[in-house]
């Protein structure tokens, strides 16, 4: 990984040995996903996944940013003491439980993440780890690419808003900014090899596309282009009327016999989660996409690869896909999802399966929409982004093509649909001159190593408790007759004198035992 991409060997490094606030972007094709999926696997870190939907979040196995921190859906209002009645109102025991013992918070799709709500994470982790830190002294990684889908704002919610915020985008976030932002752009593609529309590509997302690179990418528009049944082209459209129109027109027009597939759905797996329709509707002769990568040792297929139904038959759903010589033959896949918990004892994090999802892993697809395309990948695409309506929907449409061969506009692509904010220009390119060096993670490695031994011996909260258990029962005692109250206050005073007191003594020893600068786990003035 490191030779190939060393971008991303520099993430993982911050990630596991840091304590700083991380933003994981690149273009489509560089990797993030997987680096997600990795991370999961390897970590030492207690860390939860979320994401802005419901299917993001299933996709990269974590739950919402708003059911897991209950936020509600309206804007979150800087200071509202509102939102503090509600969320002590509605957090269980076990959530907070979870809240304390969590290292690690990772948000993917983070373009589509709203700055008033991660205020609101900001507020919730604050309140419940009683730390006046940033996030509570989490960690924050942010996956996404802020030139592909944006948050969604209604123009009222703004109007309210505008008077805290910049901007929408999460990088305005108040609390955000309170910590120097690491940012890491991934630079290696891996989803497209063609150097010209990589750099095309590049243009588009960067707002640099001049006449000739224009003129370059509509050479692919054909108004009159009709692929064969068997070439696999999906076409990508910027609204979910047409998109659904033309798959039910397709499949309807098939003489074949319609297959109607439920879903089983068990325990708790909400609708707006659904990775596919409940009521599954095929035909033999349709066109259709696999909606997950295959978990078997085979991997036939993954997420966004296009075939044909050759056949169904005995409960199995027969593809062919182009340049496969064989047949694939799909069964019912599960999805699941997971609510987090914490082990009592160890306090670690545990993924609790709390409900599934079973059903054939396929949709009718002719077309699909652009948003649904993000972060997928097909070697032939028809795209009709000519009604692009929001920031980034032309980037995302014409990057999920493997090929400029491959690709197909049935609208030619005009300036006026290349909406790129400037906001988000101005932050990617400051990102972009402050990529972090390996001096920059070997200073946060020492800091943060630093500031763990230090929390090794700060006993505050056995102090706090300790006074809190005999104000209750100092206040208390009119009421009830309760036993041993000296010997509680004798406790505190001990626990103050002999453990606190001396804490703090040695917190100071070791700050000037840090003064050399060196990593502590190879200092050997602080390892004797």
């Amino acid at each position: 990984m490191s030779s190939q991409n060393p971008e991303l060997q520099l993430a993982d490094d911050f990630v596991r040995y840091t304590d700083c606030n991380i933003f994981l972007t690149g273009k489509a094709g560089t990797g993030k996903t997987t680096f997600l999926h990795n991370l999961k696997k390897n970590t030492h870190k207690r860390m939860i996944v979320t994401a802005p939907t419901g299917v993001a979040a299933i996709n990269a196995g974590g739950v919402t940013l708003h059911s897991f921190f209950q936020m509600p859906f309206g804007p979150f209002v800087p200071g509202s003491e509102a939102y503090g009645h509600n969320y002590q109102r509605k957090f269980n025991k076990e959530k907070i439980n979870i809240i304390k013992s969590l290292d690690l918070l990772v948000i993917d799709e983070i373009s589509m993440v709203r700055a008033d709500l991660l205020d609101g994470v900001d507020m919730v982790l604050r309140r419940y780890r009683r730390s006046n830190l940033p996030f509570g002294g989490v960690q924050l990684l942010m996956i996404g690419d802020l030139h592909q889908l944006t948050p969604v704002v209604k123009d009222a919610e703004w109007q309210i808003l505008r008077d805290y915020y910049e901007s929408v985008y999460f990088f305005s976030s108040n609390a955000l900014r309170q910590n120097e932002l690491i940012s890491i752009e991934l630079k290696h593609i891996y989803r497209q090899s063609d150097l010209r529309f990589i750099e095309l590509l590049n243009r588009v997302r960067d707002n640099k596309l001049d006449a000739g690179s224009l003129q370059e990418l509509n050479s692919r528009y054909s108004p009159n282009f009709v692929p064969g049944d068997d070439e696999g082209y999906i076409t990508l459209g910027t609204h979910n009327r047409g998109v659904d129109a033309i798959n039910e027109s397709r499949l309807r027009a098939l003489p074949a016999k319609m297959h109607r597939f439920s879903a089983d759905v068990e325990g708790d797996f909400p609708e707006y989660a659904y990775p596919t329709s409940a009521m599954l509707e095929l035909k033999a002769g349709a066109q259709v996409m696999f909606v997950r990568n295959d978990s078997s040792r085979d991997k036939l297929y993954f997420n966004g690869k296009i075939g044909k139904i050759t056949r169904i038959a005995n409960k199995a759903v027969f593809v062919k896909c182009p340049g496969d010589k064989e047949e694939i033959i799909v069964d019912p896949a599960t999805w699941e999802n997971i609510k987090y918990t914490i082990d009592s004892q160890t306090r670690e994090i545990i993924e609790n399966k709390i409900g599934k999802f079973v059903q054939y892993p396929l949709k009718p697809a002719w077309a699909i929409t652009i948003h649904k395309s993000q972060g997928l990948t097909f070697d032939k695409a028809v795209i009709d982004a000519g009604a692009a309506f929001a920031h980034g929907q032309v980037y995302v449409a014409l990057s999920r093509c493997r090929t400029f061969a491959g690709m197909v506009l049935s609208s030619p692509i005009s300036l006026n649909s290349m909406k790129c904010d400037a906001t988000v220009l101005d932050f990617v390119k400051k990102a972009c001159r402050n990529q972090p060096s390996q001096q920059r993670l070997i200073a946060e490695k020492i800091r943060n190593q630093q500031r763990l031994l230090v929390d090794c011996f700060d006993f505050e909260q056995l102090r706090f408790r300790l006074n809190r258990l005999l104000r209750v029962l100092l206040g208390n005692e009119r009421l009830v007759t309760v036993t041993g109250v000296n010997d509680i206050r004798e406790l505190e005073r001990r626990g103050m004198s002999e453990i606190c007191v001396v804490g703090e003594n040695f917190k100071r020893q070791l700050s000037s035992l840090f003064a050399h600068g060196n990593l502590p786990q190879t200092d050997s003035v602080v390892l004797e």
